[in-house]
């Protein structure tokens, strides 16, 4: 073959049209020509001709004019079967023309009427069920046939896919080549030839003033944008008084797990020690919807997804006794209950959670139990005709608060473990010890020496965590000892 058919580099812009064998032959003749598109393509050839004919060979582009784009984006497979059945969404998606779409503004500041649109038409669905951001395509093919036979469909191959959304988004696939080497295509023939093609950015570098200024003008807008957020939020917060710390807990009862029975609903409540307090307004108990559960492997699950917000506030009263005395921390109450078809419902477990002492988000899964009667009399009570015992007051599940002693006992009180509720709880605190001022800093070393010692607090926790977990570990291990060398020792003491 001749070197010019072995070999042939082109420089390509966007939306560049080069035309191929096959178009030059097509739009050539007048009678194939029937739209504007097809009577310009038609003189730029015959302009073409006239020069000279066209410079490149094999390597042609498709704009995003062109009627190969249109049926591209609509015969793209969305796996690599070669018997696919599209899905309805794959169905609904080929049928919008994303590019040059014309998108209407949305009136945002008016209220929408109907929430759910029980009727829609064949326009809303499209408008509103599918992903119609504008995007501009461009295709690099190449005729790759055999030497002498340029201007075959069949042959053609795309090369290289640029896209340029509505947002800017430039996509380019297959990417530059770069150290990666050239990509290959083999034809499927008797031949069996293999092409090998590189793809490079041929774009001119920006200089550095015009980087400047592209940078002057991003400092601009993203300046412009900040002054706007802040003129919407505005600049007087409500802030704490000295010496209060701002609690918000904006919490989810997410599931329950693990239960008897079906049908669960969840009650629950805060309880607020000393130093607390919240407004008159603040709802600080509630009761979830009922929930019927499905199998999630060996438990049954509820999934309630209940969402309630509690704001709270700390006050610090003796400043000269906080180094010695460590704050109570607000606790949360609750307890899961079933109902069953003739409306008859049972205790299934009480639990009880200290919110977090860090701010953040936190998925707690707290194990409950249930109190349980002497002899088999209260469990017939409680399968056949429902009610089981229950709790008089629901601080017995920690400290009750009507306790004034030292010492609690629960000696005697019988119980039975049940299943576990998960909560997801986003915490926010809120003081002006938070504010990072050189003077503040001065004055208070953290704000948690300040408001009652809650480092002691967190640092007593961590100890007794530690602890806990040494204990859990010495046990393990024991328990993985054989028994006889177990005995041995014991009789050796």
């Amino acid at each position: 073959r001749p070197p010019e058919d072995e070999e042939e580099e082109v420089e390509v812009g966007w939306q560049e049209k080069l035309f191929s064998q096959f178009e030059v032959d097509l739009y050539l003749n007048e009678s194939a020509c029937q739209t504007p598109l097809d009577w310009q393509y038609h003189e730029e050839i015959r302009k073409l001709e006239k020069a000279g004919g066209r410079k490149n060979c094999r390597i042609f582009t498709y704009t995003d004019h062109d009627r190969f784009t249109n049926l591209e984006e609509l015969c793209q497979k969305v796996t690599d079967l070669d018997h696919e059945e599209p899905s309805y969404l794959v169905e609904r998606m080929a049928n919008v023309r994303r590019r040059r779409q014309d998108r209407r503004p949305v009136e945002a500041s008016s209220l929408k009427s109907k929430i759910i649109t029980w009727e829609p038409s064949e326009e809303f669905i499209k408008s509103n069920h599918v992903i119609n951001t504008p995007v501009q395509t461009m295709y690099i093919m190449g005729d790759l046939g055999p030497y002498g036979k340029l201007g075959q469909r069949e042959y053609e191959n795309v090369l290289c896919t640029i896209k340029v959304d509505g947002n800017g988004v430039i996509t380019v696939k297959p990417d530059f080549t770069g150290t990666k080497g050239a990509y290959r295509i083999e034809l499927d023939g008797e031949k069996r030839e293999v092409w090998e093609y590189t793809i490079e950015n041929a774009s001119a570098q920006v200089q550095p003033e015009e980087e400047e200024r592209e940078q002057r003008v991003f400092r601009e807008l993203y300046g412009r944008h900040r002054d706007y957020l802040n003129g919407l939020v505005g600049t007087d917060f409500e802030m704490p008084l000295p010496g209060t710390l701002r609690l918000l807990v904006n919490g989810e009862i997410v599931s329950a797990q693990g239960y008897e029975y079906d049908n669960l609903y969840v009650h629950f409540f805060l309880e607020l020690p000393d130093q607390w307090s919240s407004s008159p307004f603040q709802q600080l108990s509630g009761v979830t919807q009922t929930c019927a559960t499905k199998a999630m492997g060996w438990d049954n699950v509820a999934y309630f997804c209940y969402p309630f917000t509690v704001e709270m506030f700390y006050t610090q009263e003796d400043e000269g006794v906080f180094p010695y005395s460590l704050p109570q921390w607000p606790v949360l109450y609750f307890e899961v209950l079933s109902l069953d078809f003739w409306q008859r419902y049972r205790v299934e477990g009480y639990g009880s959670l200290v919110l977090p002492t860090s701010p953040g988000v936190h998925m707690l899964t707290i194990p409950t139990w249930r109190p349980v009667g002497l002899g088999p009399v209260a469990e017939m009570r409680r399968f056949f005709i429902g009610g089981s015992p229950e709790l008089e007051d629901l601080t017995y599940i920690r400290i009750p608060s009507t306790f004034k002693g030292k010492r609690l006992s629960h000696f005697g009180f019988r119980t039975e473990t049940t299943g576990s509720v998960t909560f997801r709880l986003c915490c926010l605190q809120q003081s002006r010890a938070f504010l990072e001022n050189s003077a503040l800093r001065q004055r208070m070393q953290s704000v948690l020496d300040r408001l009652g010692g809650f480092s002691q607090q967190s640092s007593v926790y961590n100890v007794l965590e530690a602890f806990q977990r040494a204990r859990r570990r010495m046990q393990e291990a024991r328990e993985s000892l054989p028994q006889d060398l177990i005995g041995t020792s014991a009789s050796a003491v």
